[in-house]
């Protein structure tokens, strides 16, 4: 507690020094820079901005106030980091959080990291920094993923270095921004995880998708469940043309095959002959699933 201490009195000093326009620091190589540069700082926090760079689009409010909390009952024990702009004024490039659970219990300066870079620079922080972070839902890790990819022009290769994980996490990350926008706020909202989004990858058909996302969550499908599933519909796909002779079914066929579909939850398939001979054909995706449909036609005797 007393090197804490000590640092905060440091962080309060090197403060001054800022706040004095002829130690102005604008480069790495300017007179103090060494002094500021890497050191912990106490910053007043109405001189620091919001990062626009910044991944993170939501916070939740609870887990905000428990922060502010703990902040205010220990302090701020991981200092934010920011860049420099201009005289006394700084730009967030990681710990908004922190920034923001300080300004929720009033408090007036905050420990801080300068760093002096420029845009791109602040975003590769900014964005390198938050994907380490254990709270990030999938989607937000894989935009920022393709931020770097695009706006830095970073190779997965190349990304894969930066971040510390392997080439083929971080393609499966990217894969899921394919998704349907629907399927990733199911995965953004926590209604599905990013195993059922890995399987319904395979589902070009973006109507098909959106099908067997409601099932997912109607059902409570397991990441297992949902990719025999998604298995048995690519097999059907997959079938050579001769085995298929498909003839297009009458309309009545048509009508009464959605009010099926709708009745058992599940996408019910036909098979329609050349003399009007045919066959419905009810698909199940588990034993707990066969028995409710089961169920379901058990009723209606």
């Amino acid at each position: 507690m007393a090197k804490a201490t000590k640092k905060q009195a440091l962080g309060r000093g090197l403060s001054a020094l800022l706040k004095d326009p002829e130690n102005d620091i604008k480069s790495a190589d300017d007179k103090n820079a060494d002094k500021v540069v890497g050191n912990i700082i106490e910053l007043d926090l109405k001189s620091i901005e919001v990062n626009p760079f910044q991944p993170r689009t939501s916070f939740n409010d609870e887990t905000l106030q428990e922060l502010a909390t703990s902040i205010k009952e220990i302090g701020v024990i991981q200092p934010i980091t920011v860049r420099k702009l201009d005289f006394d004024k700084y730009q967030l490039v990681s710990g908004e959080r922190r920034f923001r659970a300080s300004k929720l219990i009033g408090l007036k300066t905050i420990p801080a990291y300068i760093r002096i870079a420029d845009d791109q620079e602040s975003l590769t922080m900014a964005l390198v920094e938050n994907i380490q972070r254990q709270d990030l839902d999938p989607i937000e890790i894989s935009l920022s993923y393709q931020r770097l990819i695009d706006e830095i022009k970073l190779t997965q290769e190349q990304l894969s270095d930066r971040v510390g994980k392997k080439r083929s996490t971080i393609a499966n990350y990217l894969r899921l921004l394919k998704l349907d926008p629907i399927v990733q706020t199911g995965i953004r909202d926590g209604f599905i995880s990013m195993g059922h989004g890995r399987a319904l990858i395979n589902i070009e058909d973006k109507e098909q998708q959106l099908d067997i996302y409601e099932k997912i969550i109607g059902d409570s499908l397991s990441v297992r469940n949902t990719e025999k599933l998604v298995r048995s519909l690519s097999n059907k796909e997959e079938k050579p043309d001769t085995e298929k002779k498909e003839i297009k079914a009458p309309q009545y066929i048509l009508k009464g095959v959605k009010d099926f579909s709708e009745y058992f939850g599940a996408k019910i398939d036909i098979k329609v002959s050349s003399n009007g001979q045919g066959k419905l054909i009810i698909p199940f995706s588990s034993e707990e699933d066969f028995k409710r449909l089961k169920k379901l036609i058990e009723s209606e005797n």
